[in-house]
């Protein structure tokens, strides 16, 4: 090893597949030597795991990027990885000098012999394995009360608009007694809550099994000792079947909680967009999903201002938000990626259309949001303690709020409480996204 790189600090942005690739990236430094730490500014080596999924998102990255160079003390290494290392790996080496490395998304298992030899500059950001995801080798990054556990890498969707295939590859499921050692170790390690993710964790096990297996794994996962809450992440509505349905309404450790990105409700745009939904379809599931599992909280994201979005269109989406009533929803506007075929599209959307359309609804979601939480005034919710604001005030979330993306609550307590206990909330007030509330007793 290098004796002058022994440290090394990991800066994450973009969804929660990077923190878990941030996890096992950590993991395998710290076998190979190194030492994770916390501040950049005393590390000998600081990467930055990169999002490189929208425009926004690329200019986050790069932005970050050169606040990282700023702060690396003299002499340490800067490396790039992550998915817009993953697609832009030349473009980078070219524009970036200060870079010492660029990886992509594949080679986080071998980081401990490429961070070996940082004095030769290099970019490397080879094609997907195409066999199945391997268990992970993760280092947490606190007692992980709560975790993400990957249960699949790449995707066979073929959206128009996205370049998820293109940077992660096609989908691989991991190996389900895998899964199951490593949610045991998790547990082991104090994890409460198990939140399962993939480009498409419905889809799970159509590869490797030659059928959707996702069903009979949350019937496994809900056997472990000590995991207390399991979500559900990134479901598409078309994978969502009976079975599904059945054990999440059986199984009290499955929280009544998904996640399905439905991006759209004109079946004109759906189909352009080349989803398998339309939408008779989505509210058909949404109904299956409401009538089995009664306080289920749906959470979706939406596009606006896909190319060709007529005004009708827009209408159609504002409809069915109004109709269906998500408990958690979230909004993109439409980013013109090249490479994608919507990119080629004719008719692309001026911005300021975007933005207005994406205001619009999310307004109308608000006054949604808000009479959802005043309906909760008044009851008792099991919540998470994320933190504490000051003495004897703090913050955590419900069963119906996954970390970090969706709603929180704001409570009192007369006894300390730390990160990760689970404690009784009475609400006694409710604002437009967050509640408030006092603890009490079981």
């Amino acid at each position: 090893m290098n004796k002058k790189a022994k440290t090394v600090y990991i800066d994450t942005l973009g969804c929660p597949k990077n923190i878990s690739d941030s996890e096992v990236a950590a993991g395998n430094l710290e076998a190979a030597g190194f030492s994770i730490v916390d501040d950049p500014e005393t590390a000998d080596i600081i990467m930055v795991n990169t999002c490189g999924f929208i425009e926004d998102a690329k200019k986050e990255s790069i932005e970050h990027i050169f606040q990282m160079d700023d702060a690396r003390k003299e002499g340490a290494k800067l490396v790039i990885s992550g998915c817009l290392a993953q697609r832009y790996a030349q473009e980078l080496f070219d524009e970036i000098p200060e870079a010492d490395l660029i990886i992509g998304v594949n080679e986080y298992e071998r980081v401990g012999e490429l961070f070996r030899d940082l004095e030769t500059r290099r970019a490397i950001s080879g094609p997907c394995d195409l066999a199945p995801l391997e268990k992970s080798f993760r280092r947490y990054r606190e007692t992980p009360y709560s975790a993400s556990l990957k249960i699949a890498e790449g995707c066979n969707n073929r959206c128009t608009y996205c370049v998820i295939p293109q940077i992660r590859g096609p989908y691989r499921s991991k190996k389900m007694e895998d899964i199951l050692e490593e949610a045991r170790d998790l547990a082991a390690h104090g994890c409460k809550e198990l939140i399962l993710i993939a480009q498409d964790v419905a889809y799970y096990g159509l590869d490797l099994y030659k059928k959707k297996m996702l069903a009979p794994l949350l019937t496994e996962l809900c056997k472990i000792e000590g995991i207390r809450w399991i979500r559900l992440m990134y479901c598409y509505d078309d994978r969502i079947d009976d079975e599904l349905i059945r054990v999440m309404a059986a199984e009290e450790k499955i929280c009544p909680y998904i996640d399905i990105p439905l991006q759209h409700a004109s079946d004109r745009i759906l189909k352009a967009m080349r989803r398998n939904s339309t939408r008779a379809s989505i509210h058909k599931t949404l109904a299956k999903l409401r009538e089995a599992i009664p306080d289920i909280c749906i959470r979706t994201t939406l596009i606006v201002g896909f190319p060709g979005e007529t005004d009708e269109d827009y209408e159609e989406l504002v409809k069915m938000v109004e109709e269906e009533e998500f408990g958690r929803l979230g909004v993109f506007a439409y980013s013109q990626e090249e490479g994608t075929p919507a990119g080629e599209m004719p008719d692309q959307i001026e911005a300021e259309v975007k933005e207005a359309r994406l205001d619009g609804i999310m307004m109308r979601q608000m006054e949604i949001s808000r009479a959802h939480n005043e309906s909760l005034i008044g009851r008792k919710l099991l919540c998470f303690v994320e933190g504490q604001e000051e003495d004897g005030t703090y913050n955590g979330r419900t069963v119906y709020d996954a970390p970090e993306i969706d709603n929180g609550v704001v409570f009192t307590s007369d006894r300390e409480l730390k990160r990760g206990d689970m404690v009784p909330v009475l609400i006694r007030d409710a604002f437009d996204y967050d509640l408030s509330g006092v603890a009490v007793n079981e």
